[in-house]
């Protein structure tokens, strides 16, 4: 069955019934999972890539990089 003809069964549904409807589809997206396996396993591997053993640059570094940035960029 095709969208276009579900809902147009619905909608000849007693409001009841509709009601009945919209609580089972709800329930069957409440028991899905968000995130699959396959992009929760994603997510670690990435989260793995952007690890480094250097420290975070402090505000005066970060200020530096992007005055070089703009110095390559507009000189």
């Amino acid at each position: 069955m095709l969208l276009q003809e579900l809902k147009e069964q619905a909608f000849k549904l007693p409001s009841s019934d509709r009601l009945a409807l919209v609580s089972a589809i709800i329930e069957s997206l409440q028991s899905e999972p968000i995130i699959g396996a396959d992009q929760a396993s994603a997510i670690r591997r990435m989260r793995g890539l952007l690890k480094t053993d250097q420290p975070a640059p402090n505000d005066e570094q970060v200020a530096a990089m992007l005055e070089e940035r703009r110095v390559d960029k507009y000189l």
